[in-house]
């Protein structure tokens, strides 16, 4: 069992930056894949970044990369995403996700693979 917690969700100008967190209970955090996803109203939830269990690979989708990074701190059970020139189409919820740990693919950015799910924070950005 895995339980999820993200917080640092907040309203953010165009242009501004804001970094979300992901709280992990349960054992072994560092032997889980930990990824981001965001679901805008009306529209269909999407992959934003994933990390290795170690920290030392990262996959990011094309609409975030070179703008968000993603982090973890495993000795504080917490994964990070640092998001930069927010634009007012990254509004959404965002979500953290869990699934026991295997190497980065395009896989990684289905929302199928992924077994455990937080309730998610809002970021909004004006324009």
């Amino acid at each position: 069992q895995v339980q999820l917690v993200e917080s640092g969700g907040g309203l953010v100008q165009a242009g501004g930056s804001l970094r979300v967190a992901c709280a992990a209970s349960g054992r072994t955090f560092s032997r889980y894949t930990m990824a981001w996803f965001r679901q805008a109203p009306g529209k269909e939830r999407e992959f934003a970044a994933a990390i290795s269990g170690s920290g030392l690979s990262t996959y990011y989708a094309d609409s975030v990369k070179g703008r968000f990074t993603i982090s973890r701190d495993n000795a504080k059970n917490t994964v990070y995403l640092q998001m930069n020139s927010l634009k007012p189409e990254d509004t959404a919820v965002y979500y953290c996700a869990a699934v026991q740990d295997r190497p980065l693919s395009s896989r990684s950015g289905l929302a199928a693979l992924y077994d455990y799910w937080g309730q998610g924070t809002q970021v909004t950005v004006s324009s």
